[in-house]
């Protein structure tokens, strides 16, 4: 799954990190909504992602310990009534703050590929990148463009 790549970075600018620290975003959007145990953490995120990225814990524990170690998540030990005790982790005010920014960052990062994926006539035509010619497909062979 898209998840065992990921690695829990924070975004700083470069498409690289952006693609790296997307696991630490949605951990910081999901704690936006309140304190959460780490399981309910991978619930919550498999839930809104339409069982698109299911978290393991190989994956998510790493990355919420770092987010804590930043001080970007706090966490604490709580028992619920008639249950175990668990670990429930908290934006901290840093988190929140580091959430906009790299929320921020993120919306440009992925219009920049919708640009790729989708381009315009501005963004694609006629214009050659980096002193190469455009060049026509034309089919193979074997039937493949090149």
């Amino acid at each position: 799954m898209y998840n065992e790549r990921m690695k829990t970075l924070p975004p700083t600018g470069n498409a690289q990190d952006y693609l790296k620290g997307g696991l630490s975003l949605l951990i910081l959007a999901t704690l936006r909504d309140g304190p959460l145990h780490g399981y309910g953490l991978a619930q919550t995120i498999e839930q809104r992602t339409e069982n698109a990225l299911q978290l393991r814990e190989g994956t998510l524990y790493p990355a919420l310990h770092g987010l804590e170690r930043d001080g970007l998540v706090s966490s604490a030990w709580e028992t619920p009534t008639g249950g175990r005790e668990r670990k429930v982790y908290t934006l901290t005010p840093g988190g929140a703050k580091k959430l906009t920014e790299w929320s921020a960052g993120w919306q440009q990062f992925v219009q920049a590929v919708g640009r790729v994926l989708a381009p315009t006539p501005e963004t694609s035509e006629g214009k050659p990148v980096h002193g190469t010619k455009p060049r026509q497909l034309r089919p193979t062979p074997g039937g493949s463009l090149s």
